[in-house]
Parts: structure tokens; sequence; C-alpha cells
């Protein structure tokens, strides 16, 4: 049925192109039908339809290159008028001018006319056909006229079976007053919201602005409110990722969209030149910011992506949000503890990471107040160990990840953060790449985030529990937080920590009211009080910490005292809990301890000297491994 179809269109090209021949050469004759000699108007019609059907396929007019119709092909269908009018024009001078020389210059633009004529009639059928019936859809006013609103409008109108009919589009653009999308109107501005929804009888309000930041979702989400209709939005830019909208994407509001949604920029082509073709290594895979990186990298194509996780479940659920296998027959899925040195020797000995995002660590920071040795383990000793393993091991760049919780820190959990990034700083100073930490606050989505522990409470029946009415806190959605984080990893910095901009911050009682408020029943909010080592408000940045952005708006670089790993060797995790926490809180809070300095052994180089992706540095070349191991180890 494909090369019929095309046969179908050259020849009803070349019977348009004959009929524009006799329609030109009447008018050249004023009309009168005697004039025209029908015998050799035919033969040039025959030569011209050759020609014109050997410049349709040159310029892919009959090769299935583009729809039927679309403005591509309309201009393919220019240029091959362009060039066949000539040739005919040659032609019929060496065949002895069969129709007078001035109809054959019309007889190009009346083809022209005609067979683009056809192609959109076909296609207005076509739309026609597809169009879904107004009686069983939901009747939908599209808040935005810009190509987010077109795009999802198009996705609508052109499948019969679309649950959706728009009948009316709101836009804040004076410019765009009298704009009709597919024939859908701009009937006002978002403050006619309400009178725009009676006039046209809607079900719903959809909030098709993909780059949408939270505070308009949740103005627009207030005027919505009263007026008893179902709100929905498509999703933002970055979880899109330059994909069309279709229908499939609309979706009910999101307590992400109220909170954390912002558009972020990236720099697409420095991200690229690190990840791109490299071998990339992501521990605490399994988990949800660890996922969202894996996902999110793979789509820079590295070479390479190896996941590990001491949760083999969370590796399963990775791999299949990756290619729907879930085979686990992969090396690349690694099932491993960031607490066991020789495991993790073995894995970089294997698979040899260019790359490495850190993500594996405890986080739940009441659980970590009652049992700090745990964070030692695992958030200090597992991190140095990662560290030590990709110094030795010759990683180029290492991104390790840290929580808002570490400024200025006041529990255990920010503590052992705290270290972390001093950790990482010294490492810094001693590698040959660029080994950095990023830090951002709550992250929507995430496990154990306060949504979670919310909608838990209320499909309990309640209550919604909230320590204090005036706390506040950062809020981010994981696709946002990572792909900053992807972002930070391209910079090259030293001894930082890299800080995400999480915009303002949000009381976390207006999200539990928010929550209770759309329960199906009466939802009670309780209020029980600060937990030890919990802030009221957090800060993204400790007082000594300058807001520097020097390459992204929403990132600053903060300098980080380096902390030498010998010193791990004074915690023990077997002394009582409270020693142990005065312990972390000196390490973190104490002067910059760098690591010994000497001659490293020689590394790889590339033909000019210097090893791959290497930066220039102030400082002399320094060991690249910790002076020494922790006394005790898990």
């Amino acid at each position: 049925m494909v090369v019929p179809g095309r046969m179908a269109r050259a020849g009803v090209d070349a019977a348009a192109l004959g009929l524009a021949l006799l329609i030109a050469t009447l008018l050249r004759h004023d009309g009168d039908f005697s004039h025209v000699h029908l015998l050799p108007l035919l033969v040039l019609a025959c030569f011209a339809a050759v020609v014109h059907t050997v410049a349709g396929l040159r310029f892919g007019l009959y090769t299935g290159r583009w729809s039927y119709g679309c403005f591509e092909e309309i201009a393919a269908l220019a240029r091959t008028a362009v060039v066949a009018t000539p040739v005919i024009f040659v032609l019929d001078t060496l065949l002895g001018r069969l129709v007078p020389r001035s109809a054959i210059i019309a007889a190009g633009l009346i083809a022209l006319v005609l067979t683009a004529g056809v192609r959109y009639a076909v296609r207005l059928l076509n739309d026609q056909r597809l169009r879904p019936s107004p009686e069983p859809g939901t009747r939908v006013v599209v808040m935005g006229a810009g190509e987010g609103a077109t795009q999802v409008i198009r996705a609508m109108l052109r499948s019969p079976f679309s649950p959706y009919v728009p009948v009316a589009l709101l836009d804040d653009d004076p410019a765009k007053r009298t704009l009709r999308v597919m024939g859908v109107p701009v009937a006002g501005n978002r403050q006619a919201m309400a009178e725009v929804v009676r006039r046209y009888s809607a079900d719903a309000v959809l909030i098709a602005i993909p780059s949408a930041g939270a505070d308009l979702v949740r103005e627009l989400t207030e005027l919505a409110e009263p007026l008893n209709v179902d709100l929905k939005v498509v999703p933002p830019v970055v979880e899109l990722f330059g994909r069309t909208v279709s229908v499939e994407d609309i979706r009910p509001v999101s307590h992400a969209d109220l909170l954390g949604r912002r558009e972020i920029g990236i720099d697409l082509a420095a991200v690229a030149g690190y990840l791109a073709g490299r071998r990339v290594l992501v521990t605490g895979a399994g988990g949800s910011i660890g996922s969202e990186l894996c996902r999110q990298v793979a789509r820079f194509h590295p070479a390479q992506l190896v996941m590990l996780d001491r949760d083999e479940s969370g590796l399963h659920a990775v791999q299949l949000s990756l290619d729907g296998r879930g085979m686990l027959d992969d090396r690349n899925l690694v099932v491993a503890d960031i607490r066991d040195q020789q495991r993790l020797d073995e894995v970089f000995a294997e698979h040899r990471p260019q790359v490495v995002f850190h993500a594996a660590a405890l986080k739940h920071l009441p659980l970590l107040e009652m049992h700090p040795s745990e964070a030692l383990k695992t958030n200090i000793i597992g991190t140095y160990q990662i560290l030590q393993t990709a110094l030795r091991h010759g990683v180029d760049r290492l991104v390790n990840i840290s929580t808002d919780k570490a400024a200025e820190p006041v529990s255990v959990l920010g503590y052992s953060k705290r270290i972390t990034e001093r950790l990482t700083a010294a490492a810094d100073e001693a590698a040959h790449g660029t080994y950095c930490s990023v830090r951002f606050g709550n992250v929507l989505g995430s496990r154990g985030s306060v949504l979670t522990a919310f909608a838990a409470q209320v499909e309990a029946g309640g209550p919604i529990t909230v320590t204090h009415p005036e706390m506040t806190r950062y809020f981010m959605t994981v696709q946002e937080a990572v792909r900053l984080v992807i972002q930070a990893g391209a910079i090259d910095s030293s001894s930082e920590v890299l800080v995400l901009d999480m915009g303002e911050p949000v009381r976390i009682h207006d999200v539990a009211r928010r929550i209770a408020d759309a329960a199906e029943r009466h939802i009670q909010i309780v209020y029980t009080g600060l937990r030890p080592g919990e802030k009221l408000a957090e800060i993204l940045l400790g007082p000594d910490e300058p807001d520097h952005r020097p390459h992204h708006p929403l990132i600053s670089q903060a300098p980080v005292p380096p902390l030498d790993g010998a010193v791990l060797s004074l915690l023990d995790p077997t002394v009582p809990r409270k020693d142990l926490i005065a312990v972390l809180r000196w390490l973190a809070e104490s002067p910059a301890l760098s690591p010994a300095r000497e001659t490293p052994p020689p590394m790889p180089a590339t033909r000019n000297g210097r090893r791959p992706g290497a930066r220039n540095k102030s400082t002399a070349p320094r060991q690249p491994e910790f002076t020494v191991r922790p006394g005790r180890q898990p």
C-alpha cells in the first residue's frame, strides 16, 4: 500500500500540472477554446509530468519522507516547481513551442496552487476524521498558547479516542488575543478563567506550560479551585527531556508541581563532554536519587553504566525502568556494600570507572541520632573507602551527594555528611581530576520524603503529624535535583561543595494543610514538637560559605576545609553514643586537616603527557590515596 499511495500522489500531481497547462493556455487566449490545440498540449503535459515526477523524487516528494500536507512537503513541492518549470520551458522550445511561453510560466504557479490545495484538503479531511466527538469527551480550557499548548492540542484533536476536547485557550500575552490553534480560540487571560469556564461549559482546566514554575502552578490552582473543575497539568520541561507533549502526559496536579517545579537549564555540551562515551559508576543506584541518576545519565550514552547497590530489589527496579527487561543478567548490575573495601576494589578493577556518582548513604535523621555508629560506618567510612578506591584506580571525576543538613550541622546526619564533604575536598587535593560534593535539600518523591509520610498517614485515616507549625524546608523534585547534580559534575571546582539553588523554603504546615484538604474525609493535623537534632529551618550555606555562582545561576560554589582520612582512626563505633557524637561534631567543625603530600606514582598519560580529563592544579602533586586507614573498620 505504501508504493501505490506514493504513485497515486505523483499521478495526482501530474494531472494537476496538465490541468494547469490547459487553464494557463485558455487564459493566454482570453478563454477562447478554439485557439487551444489539445494534441500538442497533451504531448507537452506528458513530458511535463515526467519532469515533475523526477524532480519530485529528487526533492523527496514521493519517497515518504514527510507526512502528507505538512509544511516540509509543501516546501519540497515549491522547490520541485521551481526546478521543473524552466525544464518544461526548454522542452517546449525544443519541441517547437507546443503552447505559448507565457502559459508555461503561469502553469507552474497554477500547478503549485492546485497540488498544495489538494494536500490541504486531504489533510483537513483526515483531521476532521480523527477529531474526537465533543459529546463524550472532557471539555478542556487550556492555560497557555505556546508551543506546549500547541503540541497537546494537536495530540488531543488527532486521536478519535482522546478523552479530552479542547474548547478554549487562556494566555496572558496581549499579542495572542486573536490567535487560534487548530480552530481553538484564545478566549482571555488567566483572570478570565472563571468566565471562560462558564461560557464554554468546561469540565477541566489544563495547565499546558511545561516551563511553569511552582509559583505559577499554585496561582492557577487557586484560581481554578472555586470553579468545580478538574485541574490537569503537563509535565515540566525536565521530565519531558526534549520530547513532545502527548495526551498520555496529561495528569492531575501533584504536590511536586506545587512545591518543587522549576525549569532547569543545562549545558548539554558540557555534560555530554564528561559522560558520553565514558564509563560511569553510580553507588546507591537502587535508591530514589541513585535510580534517577542512572536514568538521566543513560540518556547521554555513556560507554558503560555500572549500577552498584546492596539492595538487589532496588537494582531490579532500576534495570526495569531502563530497559524494561529486569533479567538481572547484566554484569553492570553490581551487588556490593560500600563498607566492604575488598569488594569495592574488585568492582573498580573490573569496570574501571572514569566518572563516579556517590549517592549511597543513610539519610533518616531521627534513626541516625539513635544509632550514630551506623552513620559512621556507612556515611563516613563508606564514603572514605569510595574516595580512596577511586583515587587508587584513577577515577577522573567523582561527585559526592550531600545534604543541606551539612550546612552548620547540629545532627548526626549533618555531622556525617559534613565530614564526607571535607573528605571529598581532601581527595580533590590529591586527585588529578575533579572530586566535589553537591548539597541540596528535601527531594520530592524520594523514599521517606515528607509527602510520602503524609500520604501514608492520610491513607491510615490520620492524623498528619507536623513537628512545628513554623517549620520550613526546601523542596525540589528528584528530576530537577538530579539534573543539577549532573550539571554540577561538569564544573571544574577545587575543594568545593556545589550547592543547588532550591528556591524559596516552604512551610511544612501549608503542605500538610493542602494534603488534608484534598483528602476525602476530615484529617486532623497534630504538632509533635522538634525532634533531637532537628532544625526549625534548614539553610543551604553556612555562615562562612559565600553564595558564589561563577558557572551556573542555580549552583553556588563554596570552599570546604579538607579533612585528612588519617583522623578517622580516632573514631570507634563501639564507644558510648554521646562520646561518638561529640567526636563527629569535632571532626565536622575542626580546622582544615590536609593529607600528607608526597610524589605520586606514575599515572597513565595521553599524547601530550597529561592524564585524560586532568586539570592544571597550582599545588604540587599529591599522593593519590589517604595517608592511613581507620584504626577500626566495620
